[in-house]
Order: C-alpha cells, then sequence, then structure tokens
C-alpha cells in the first residue's frame, strides 16, 4: 500500500492521522499493527487501564487484542470521531492461528488531502458509564451530533 497518510499534531486529541492525497471511499488505506497480545495479559498489564482515557488496544479476535503500545504503525494515532470518514475492517486468516487475524482502516467516503482520518473507536467497557467515566473517556471530535464521549452506549438487557 502507497504512503498517503502521515501522522501529526491533531486538533482533535495529540496526534492524528492525516491524507497526504485524495482516498477514494473504499480504499484501504491502512493496517492497524501492533503486537498480538491476549485478553488475559492484557488485563494483567498496565496498558489496559480503563481509568486512562487513552488506548492503543484494538481488539483482534476473542482470543488476541493488538497492542500498539510494541511494534505499533502510524494506524495508532487514528482518532476517533462520532462522524468518523473510515472504519476497521477485520481480516480473518484462513489458518486456525488467531494472532494472524489482521484490521485494517478504510474509508467509509471520499477523503480529501490535508483531512484527519478517524474512526468509530466502538469502546464498551464492563463497569457503569458513570459521569466521571465518561469525562475519561471524552469524545473532542467536534462533530455537530457530538455524544461526548468515545463510550458506546450499553445495550439493555434482555428481560
Amino acid at each position: 500500500m502507497p504512503r498517503k497518510v502521515a501522522a501529526r499534531r491533531s486538533a482533535i486529541h495529540g496526534n492524528g492521522v492525516f491524507a497526504l492525497e485524495p482516498i477514494a471511499k473504499g480504499e484501504r488505506i491502512i493496517e492497524y499493527k501492533g503486537r498480538r497480545r491476549t485478553h488475559e495479559d492484557v488485563d494483567a498489564g498496565d496498558t489496559g487501564d480503563a481509568d486512562s482515557g487513552h488506548t492503543f488496544l484494538f481488539t483482534l479476535n476473542d482470543e488476541y487484542v493488538i497492542d500498539a503500545n510494541y511494534e505499533g504503525g502510524i494506524a495508532r494515532w487514528i482518532n476517533h470521531s462520532c462522524k468518523p470518514n473510515c472504519e476497521a475492517v477485520m481480516e480473518e486468516h484462513d489458518g486456525e492461528d488467531r494472532r494472524k487475524d489482521r484490521v485494517f482502516i478504510e474509508a467509509i467516503r471520499n477523503i480529501k488531502p490535508g483531512e484527519e482520518l478517524s474512526y468509530n473507536y466502538g469502546i464498551t467497557l464492563a463497569e457503569a458509564h458513570t459521569p466521571r467515566m465518561k469525562k475519561i473517556w471524552e469524545c473532542r471530535c467536534g462533530a455537530k451530533d457530538c455524544t461526548g464521549t468515545m463510550l458506546q452506549p450499553k445495550r439493555k438487557k434482555k428481560a
């Protein structure tokens, strides 16, 4: 894949990833790279803290997480948005080794040069979405219909 993006400071949050040239709707832009770690390993370590409001973790499948804190590429700098221009697409490996599954970021609409790439992180937490947690996971995307948080709504339990 030719390099059509670059990381630099973002008005949304910290660093961001920006288009260097036009990107067409449906185009696969970049792979989300990082070390494959088990969910248990991540939960026991210090990179998966829900209280941090910052993560380079991407759930790959039921067994593994991509931890871009280690061996991560620039896709880790793509920010969350409530009105994203990209989406994460999972690609399952044909074999049985779930560590070989991959995640790619693809455009869901045409993107102009200079535009910041974003996708909905889809963050779900087991614990309650208290005002404190919503503040920790505050969204700064600036979209007209921004929800104010990167946390996805809790699903109502069936009766």
